[in-house]
């Protein structure tokens, strides 16, 4: 029986099991990494080929192992996963992919977890869970949007924005990602028309580590209430650059207001107005990916899941990384270590970290 089981092979998985072996547990012995990507790269492998590693936000160092300074031309999703496949190597994670997580379940509060995937059952103590919100795209409901005869879209499904050159785009969301689609498909030659639901938050507070502080402050307070984590731009707002100063000035990221319903041609305005469109793009978000947890039955009758920090507190045994105020890239590397030292407390491995000593970072 294993001792930690990882469950993806993004920021906060990579973290939290380089965290683990530098303090002495063994990899395939006591830990494994279970990653459903055919590579690696985590999220980051699926983003659009447009976004490049200048034009993302928050790409930042794993422990023990710098990014470095990419071409800021090259696109983001392949920085990142060179970056990740070369940490993977360097360290001997114990990464196992594809392995896509079914469910984890187990017979009883304190035994043994049972990680249940479409390769295997691994038996564990504790689980160590990083996998994010790629996989779980948020698709609001509205009045209308089965009937719209256009195309829709989602974040998780955009491409490119030159397949757009000469349409009208409707773009829902009030986030990073809608600002982006709103720039290039611009620059790519459609018209477009920005709906939010509230106007949008830019701000020209510095994105820096007391402002990544204060996001986190604020999103823990909702986890440790067991509140459905808030989106992220709610608590960070969008960052007032240079470029997106221009857009507000061109008249391109400037809302139109909310949405109210989708007509089979377009959109009609909370005002009134009726827009016609030939796509509508959902830069809505996405949700916690937690669905392979759900026999663990981790969920307070507010829809979220109570933690202190990593740790669950429905059951010891599962630690999330990469959920609540670890989602953001900024807190994701701390979450992975501050499971790792977590686990290492409930397996009594107290030990292993003075064996190690000065290994730990």
């Amino acid at each position: 029986m294993l001792k930690v089981v990882v469950i993806g092979a993004g920021q906060a998985g990579l973290s939290a099991a380089h965290h683990l072996l530098r303090r002495g547990l063994a990899p395939e012995e006591d830990v494994v990494v279970l990653d459903a990507n055919p590579g690696p790269g985590g999220a980051w492998r699926h983003r659009w080929p447009s976004l490049t590693f200048g034009g993302a936000h928050g790409i930042h160092d794993l422990p023990g192992m710098a990014l470095g300074v990419p071409d800021p031309a090259e696109p983001a999703s392949s920085v990142v996963a060179r970056y990740y496949g070369e940490y993977e190597r360097r360290f001997g994670l114990p990464v196992h992919r594809p392995v896509a997580v079914r469910r984890v379940e187990s017979a009883s509060d304190d035994g043994p977890l049972e990680v249940v995937t479409d390769s295997g059952t691994w038996r564990t103590e504790l689980v160590i869970n990083g996998t994010g919100t790629w996989d779980r795209p948020y698709w609001p409901y509205y009045p209308g949007r089965e009937g719209f005869r256009g195309r829709q879209l989602h974040t998780h499904d955009f491409r490119s924005a030159e397949e757009f050159g000469g349409r009208h785009v409707v773009v829902v969301g009030g986030g990073t990602s809608a600002v982006q689609f709103l720039l290039q498909l611009d620059a790519a030659g459609a018209t477009t028309t920005w709906v939010t639901r509230r106007p949008p938050q830019f701000t020209q507070r510095p994105f820096d580590a007391r402002w990544g502080r204060d996001v986190e402050r604020r999103v823990d307070e909702r986890t440790r209430a067991g509140l459905p984590a808030a989106s992220v731009v709610s608590a960070t707002g969008l960052p007032l650059t240079p470029e997106y100063r221009a857009g507000i000035e061109a008249g391109i990221l400037v809302s139109a207001g909310p949405l109210e319903v989708l007509t089979p041609d377009g959109v009609r305005l909370a005002d009134g107005r009726e827009i016609r469109a030939d796509a509508v793009l959902w830069a809505t978000g996405f949700r916690p990916a937690l669905d392979h947890l759900a026999p663990l039955g981790l969920r307070e009758p507010g829809g979220g899941i109570r933690m202190d920090g990593v740790r669950v507190l429905a059951d010891p045994r599962v630690l999330l990384v990469g959920y609540g105020a670890s989602a953001s890239t900024l807190g994701a590397t701390r979450a992975g270590r501050a499971a790792a030292l977590e686990a290492l407390r409930l397996l009594g491995a107290g030990e292993l970290t003075h064996r190690v000593g000065a290994a730990a970072s």
